[in-house]
């Protein structure tokens, strides 16, 4: 690094990095609004992957982002893997240059491909580095950068079997700030939606891309929907599965959905994408959702009563570590995804009319919550400036 290194009263520049999937871009884009609010006068960098969401969504925030072009190992197909070691080797090549040119005095790794060889690199260089992981399971690729980092910030217990102890700080996930600070009622929430404020209400989550086995348990399950008028349910299918979920409730009813309403079952609100995350929150009784760390993290800040289905098709089942950690603690419902189709409905049924068994939940869950984490993760960053 320069000879002229900065002192801590001329503007921090920190490196974020990471990305992928929305559970890895809400928890930066929160981070850098927190650094931001702490020091106005930061300059903030980000380093995503070439075509993943965060090229788009980290702009959307306000925030300027470089991409590198990276690529995840294909664990089915090895020999395919070539072409990913030579991407990862002009990965590395382009955040060097991007370090040199940035000088940055902070890196910030937040999991997702691209964190991997921009905070390796930025270690290599003398850029003093912080990782956060965000599942009770760590990836491999922050267990590598763990070697070097200066500090780790964690949102479960027990991570010193992945991390040296001495680096550890217990922070909790940041989550999307729009959640918080409304003051609307449930009554309101419900009425958003067009439903009906006296009758339970379940939210379904499929995440930001869908979830294909909770989508099939409810496609397969509308006749239990609908024999059970006096609960109502809020179904968001996400962006892949919407259409295929329209023409099958089209067979189902004879009617044409083109609207979240249909006519023939007016207890079910079916949508791609929620846009006011904050009101359907609101409106639940109980939230069905895949257990990724992030929507964990919100469930836990809003004491939502939560059913989680954890996804199999990702690296070291980590999602379904994340659900035990509540389970344990009797704060969530788990069901495991092949037992979905059978189990799932009939188990959300049962809970949500069980006004005790939501009530513990909600309790249970509530002690799990780290609020401010994003606050504290900043603050971490800042006092790594030299």
């Amino acid at each position: 690094m320069n000879s002229d290194m900065e002192t801590k009263n001329s503007k921090p520049r920190i490196i974020i990095s990471g990305g992928g999937t929305g559970g890895h871009i809400f928890p930066a884009v929160s981070i850098a609004n927190a650094i931001k609010e702490l020091r106005p006068d930061a300059e903030i960098l980000f380093v995503g992957a070439e075509g993943r969401m965060e090229m788009q969504r980290v702009p959307d925030a306000g925030y300027k982002i470089i991409g590198l072009p990276v690529a995840g190992f294909d664990r089915k197909h090895l020999w395919k893997n070539f072409a990913v070691l030579m991407k990862l080797a002009r990965s590395q090549w382009k955040a060097r240059r991007i370090i040199k040119q940035f000088r940055p005095q902070v890196a910030v790794g937040v999991g997702g491909y691209a964190s991997g060889p921009t905070l390796k690199t930025a270690g290599m260089m003398g850029v003093p580095t912080l990782i956060q992981e965000q599942n009770s399971y760590a990836g491999v690729t922050n267990k590598l950068l763990a070697k070097k980092a200066c500090k780790i910030c964690v949102a479960y217990e027990g991570m010193e079997k992945f991390f040296p102890a001495e680096k550890i700080i217990m922070t909790g996930n940041p989550v999307r700030q729009n959640l918080f600070g409304h003051s609307v009622s449930r009554e309101e929430a419900v009425r958003y939606f067009s439903l009906d404020p006296s009758k339970k209400t379940i939210l379904i989550l499929g995440g930001s891309l869908g979830a294909r086995t909770i989508n099939r348990t409810l496609t397969a399950g509308l006749d239990i929907i609908r024999q059970n008028p006096d609960i109502q349910f809020i179904w968001q299918t996400g962006k892949i599965y919407i259409d295929q979920v329209r023409d099958v409730i089209t067979t189902a009813v004879g009617e044409a959905v083109h609207h979240p309403h249909i006519n023939a079952i007016p207890n079910l609100y079916v949508t791609d994408f929620i846009k006011d995350m904050a009101n359907a929150y609101a409106a639940a009784d109980l939230v069905i959702s895949r257990a990724g760390a992030g929507s964990i993290s919100e469930f836990c800040l809003l004491h939502k009563p939560v059913i989680l289905v954890p996804s199999p098709n990702v690296a070291e089942d980590h999602q379904t570590k994340n659900a035990l950690a509540l389970v344990d603690k009797d704060a969530a419902i788990y069901v495991k995804d092949v037992e979905a189709q059978e189990k799932l409905l009939p188990v959300a049924l049962a809970t949500v009319k069980d006004s005790g068994k939501l009530k513990e939940l909600s309790n249970n869950i509530a002690k799990l919550a780290l609020p401010d984490s994003a606050t504290i993760i900043a603050k971490e960053v800042l006092k790594l400036i030299k």
